[in-house]
Parts: structure tokens; sequence; C-alpha cells
């Protein structure tokens, strides 16, 4: 448990350096004290991050760990079903479970690292 008036411990996930940038990445995680799969995806500077769930089935995202398909127009696909994410939030936009969203987790990026601060989970 985290003593009052101190911030989250920040635990480092990925060099940004490490992906290419619109590029994808699984990483793994304690998330809310469980042990996840995250989706990593760099813009630019940036970078954002989900659980690695298709919330159509509750499946794996990647074919492969840590290998995902992408859209003609560059969204993350779910290997199982075909459905089709948009990377700014997350939002299915096409398949199964369009207007559903990946569950974001929170991250930052500092000193070159992608973070994770323990428990912040969206």
């Amino acid at each position: 448990m985290t003593p009052l008036n101190q911030p989250p411990e920040v635990v480092p996930l990925v060099a940004l350096a490490q992906i290419d940038d619109g590029g994808l990445v699984e990483v793994e995680a304690l998330v809310a004290g469980a042990p996840e799969s995250l989706v990593v995806h760099r813009a630019g500077a940036d970078a954002r991050a989900w659980l690695n769930v298709c919330p159509h089935a509750g499946r794996r995202l990647d074919w492969a760990p840590g290998r995902f398909l992408r859209s003609k127009e560059g969204g993350l696909v779910c290997a199982a079903h075909g459905a089709s994410f948009e990377l700014v939030g997350g939002l299915c936009v096409a398949g199964p479970c369009r207007g559903e969203s990946l569950r974001a987790v929170a991250v930052e990026v500092r000193d070159g690292q992608v973070l994770l601060a323990e428990g912040h989970a969206g």
C-alpha cells in the first residue's frame, strides 16, 4: 500500500525508442495487482496503452505473442474475429464489437521510458 502523500510506484514498461513511430508492442505488467498483457502504441513522443483483450470475446488481440494485424487505415485488428480499433481512443470502428472500446491503461512517457502508474487502469 502506498503511504499517504506519496505518488504510486511508477514501473517502466518499455523504452519509447524500442517502438517504431506508429508501431505497436506487447508488454507484460501488473495492472491493479493482476498480471496483464498490454498493447502499447507509439505516436511520436507519446504513447498509449490498452489491455491486450478484445471486448468482443475476451481473446487476445495479437495473432502471435507481440505480433499485431493492422487495417489498411492503420488501425489495430483483432486476430480472432477481425474487429478493427482506431488507435487514438481504442474505439472499435468495424467488426463484431463496433462502438465498444479497448480498456485503456494509463501510461506516460518520461525520460524516454513508457511508464505505468501502478493501479491506474482505465
